[in-house]
């Protein structure tokens, strides 16, 4: 199992929210197909047949739980 099918399932689980590194979220986003633009510490996502716009930002090293919930509740509408 690879880093990101790693960081996926502990994404889809929902019990470590806080403690998902935040390059280990930014990698799953770009194997997810989603286009990555950076401005300052914020990274904008989207992707053509998703709807929604995430912006993640991290907080140390880590990401927001807070944005992992978006992540994952993008996964799951769109099952991707």
């Amino acid at each position: 199992m690879g880093k990101a099918e790693k960081t996926l399932s502990i994404v889809l689980r929902g019990t470590s929210d806080a403690n998902i590194p935040f390059k280990d979220l930014c990698s799953l986003m770009l194997k997810l197909g989603f286009a990555e633009r950076v401005r300052g510490d914020h990274y904008i996502y989207s992707r053509e047949g998703v709807e929604e716009i995430l912006n993640l930002q991290p907080v140390g090293a880590k990401a927001k739980a807070y944005q992992v919930k978006q992540v994952r509740t993008v996964i799951l509408k769109y099952k991707l």
